[in-house]
């Protein structure tokens, strides 16, 4: 084909009717019939006007495109049309048949012709041609008819939008949707310029940003790819997006794109959470930027606000959006959301269960236990929900404030083990952490128990995960603060599930050497990194630090003074020295913060502390060992290498064996030595009642 003049297409800026609305484009389950219809209700009272209908894993829209709708199918779509007609809301129908399509035979484009034809019969009248997320390579026949990638999509785009009567909205998706994906550059990209010169100018663009999903959205670029697509884009926007990534929800504003955007767009259409309910927020803020005047009358905008938008303040549209929202987490009547049990009403038609009949209401008598009452829902614990599910480039200023004071208690652990100038603020901000902590635990107690099943049920797993992440966390620190005994759990290579998280998934990303490098939170190191070297005797006041500090946590300061002391003790306590060559010492980025100790005869030991141990418990285990590993040391790796070491080191001193005495309220490395396999459990007379012997065979 001749290339048109260019001259005569000069770039168009938003004029008509500006697209505001939802695309339905996630990967993953679609949404129902209902909750669409739910939708369309939403938008006409908020002001939104346009829905696209373009979910990738309904198989008609994409994988078989071809294939007409069956008669139940039909009726649906129709159903649907007709809904959004009447709530003012334009339907607009996406096809997406780039992932086989051969360009080039005529029986494909009539078949792409039949299928739109088909939906144009139930009512539609607005229509859209995806060719996102495909291959770019053509297939022979097509190599032949056209000259590139873009020139096959443009003609059939052009044939299409020609055959449907030029449709006042008709919208194309290129396969080249963002700036990431243009080369070398947007102005230079061959493909968008063949777009902008060939697509006729009734045809709109979707596009996504600088990336498909970003982080902020400029004038200046929307005005670079404007001037090659020659007309205005709609903007597809992902930053509410979730199907990436399964364990995120977004439940922060709208934000980060100027209100100035407005006139420099045909429109912007939000490709939301695949979780229906939680797009409330979403869609709600993304209408009030879209009602934010941007040439008219500033508003009273916070000075916090990032953007200095004089129109726009994120701040406000959510609060705004969450007030609403409360609204509707407290109703009983929602589409498909079934009642809380004791807050649903009785029909005058429908009978009574039997054992309702005549049975007042159980008051408990005394010393029996009240009846389990449920907190109302409010508007600060929807506040922090969105905190804690904010973006994807940033979390809210409370979940930013929990990182930081954990990563601050996790570094000023020392604080907590002796006075210092610092220990007063450490425990302050561990109470203040551990209150932020049970405020996550009373939302989600609240949010379980609100009338609006509906919402909960689309929240639920991402509400009991960060409840169980904050948990972990919320304990550490106590372990850290001499509150609680350090948890089995932290030195464990068999924990309980809820102990490693992730699934495959995440042991793949933990083995990789950038795991960690985009944390929204970056400050703290990505993988604890530790150092084996041997014991020198500067270590010792190190040493003896970490034992006595490891004693208070297990026993507590009363308890100190009645235990029953370890053979072992002298060895940690510094009073004798480990044998040669069986001293090793664990640091990390803070310092010193484990040893393993062992002395290849024991008896001197044994003698100084008067325990009479049985002879042949000597004879075959001579040599005592001393493990202590500090609560941040959460990885049993180091633990075992030291171990290993130190037992070889002990066999080629010529012992024939090596053993270990623990209290029995030292759960941790209890568990820790059962876990090796090696060390067994020896019964010998004579041990004081809270002491456990186990040893190793060399």
């Amino acid at each position: 084909m001749s290339k048109p003049d260019s001259t005569k297409r000069q770039p168009v800026t938003g004029t008509g009717r500006f697209i505001s609305g939802v695309v339905e484009g996630f990967y993953g389950r679609p949404w129902t019939m209902e909750q669409r219809t739910e939708l369309f209700k939403r938008e006409q009272k908020w002001g939104l006007n346009t829905y696209l209908y373009a979910p990738k894993d309904d198989y008609k829209h994409r994988m078989y495109w071809r294939d007409l709708y069956a008669a139940e199918e039909a009726e649906q779509l129709m159903s649907l049309i007709s809904a959004a007609k009447q709530h003012d809301v334009e339907f607009v129908y996406a096809i997406s048949p780039g992932l086989d399509i051969t360009f080039s035979n005529p029986k494909e484009v009539a078949a792409l012709k039949r299928k739109l034809d088909q939906v144009k019969e139930f009512g539609c009248r607005s229509f859209s041609l995806l060719f996102d997320d495909i291959e770019t390579e053509m297939c022979p026949a097509d190599k032949q008819a056209f000259s590139s990638f873009a020139h096959a999509q443009v003609a059939i785009t052009n044939e299409v939008y020609m055959h449907l009567g030029e449709p006042e909205v008709f919208l194309f998706c290129p396969t080249d949707y963002c700036a990431a994906f243009c080369t070398p550059s947007v102005t230079q990209s061959s493909y968008l310029n063949t777009v902008g010169e060939k697509l006729l100018p009734g045809i709109d663009v979707l596009w996504t940003g600088p990336k498909v999903v970003s982080h902020k959205i400029s004038v200046e670029s929307i005005e670079e790819v404007s001037s090659v697509l020659k007309r205005a884009p709609v903007i597809w926007d992902n930053i509410h997006a979730n199907d990436y990534d399964p364990q995120r929800l977004f439940l922060g504003p709208y934000k980060d794109r100027p209100t100035d955007l407005i006139p420099k767009l045909k429109g912007v259409l939000t490709n939301p959470n695949c979780e229906f309910y939680p797009n409330f927020v979403a869609i709600h803020t993304l209408a009030t930027w879209c009602k934010a005047p941007a040439e008219g009358a500033p508003r009273d905008v916070e000075m916090g606000d990032e953007e200095q938008d004089p129109c726009y303040s994120p701040q406000k549209a959510l609060n705004l959006a969450l007030t609403d929202w409360l609204e509707e987490f407290m109703s009983t009547d929602q589409p498909g959301g079934p009642c809380h049990p004791r807050l649903k009403k009785e029909s005058s038609e429908e009978e009574p269960m039997q054992t309702d009949m005549g049975e007042s209401p159980y008051i408990p008598g005394a010393g029996e236990n009240p009846l389990y009452t449920a907190e109302p829902l409010t508007l600060d614990d929807l506040k922090l929900l969105s905190d804690l599910f904010y973006l994807p480039y940033e979390h809210g200023t409370t979940a930013r404030a929990m990182l930081q004071e954990l990563d601050w208690l996790k570094n000023q652990s020392q604080a907590a083990a002796a006075e210092t100038d610092k220990t007063a603020e450490w425990c302050s901000r561990a109470q203040q952490f551990d209150n932020m902590c049970e405020a996550v635990v009373q939302m989600f107690n609240r949010l379980s128990n609100a009338p609006n099943r509906s919402i909960l049920y689309d929240l639920y797993n991402y509400i009991c995960d960060i409840k169980s992440g904050v948990g972990l966390a919320r304990a550490y620190v106590k372990t850290l603060g001499g509150h609680s005994q350090p948890s089995a759990q932290l030195l464990n290579d068999d924990p309980e599930p809820w102990g490693f998280r992730g699934g495959l998934s995440g042991e793949f990303q933990r083995m990789l050497p950038g795991h960690g490098n985009r944390d929204l939170f970056r400050h703290p190191p990505m993988t604890a990194v530790y150092c084996i070297r041997p014991y020198c005797p500067e270590d010792k006041p190190e040493v003896e630090r970490i034992f006595r500090e490891m004693q208070k946590a297990g026993e507590g300061h009363s308890a100190l003074m009645a235990q029953s002391p370890l053979i072992s003790d002298s060895l940690s306590a510094g009073e004798i020295s480990p044998s040669p060559l069986c001293g090793l010492i664990l640091e990390d980025d803070l310092g010193l913060c484990g040893y393993a100790l062992a002395l290849t005869d024991a008896k001197p030991a044994a003698a100084k502390i008067q325990r009479a141990v049985s002879g042949s418990v000597f004879e075959e285990f001579p040599s005592v060992i001393a493990l202590e590993m500090l609560p941040r040391v959460t990885d049993p790796s180091p633990a075992k290498r030291m171990i290993g070491q130190l037992l070889s080191s002990i066999r080629s001193s010529g012992s024939r064996g090596a053993f270990c005495e623990l209290r029995q309220s030292n759960r941790r490395m209890l568990d820790f030595y059962s876990k090796l396999g090696s060390f067994k459990l020896v019964q010998t007379d004579g041990l004081p009642q809270d002491i456990l012997v186990m040893a190793t065979s060399l």
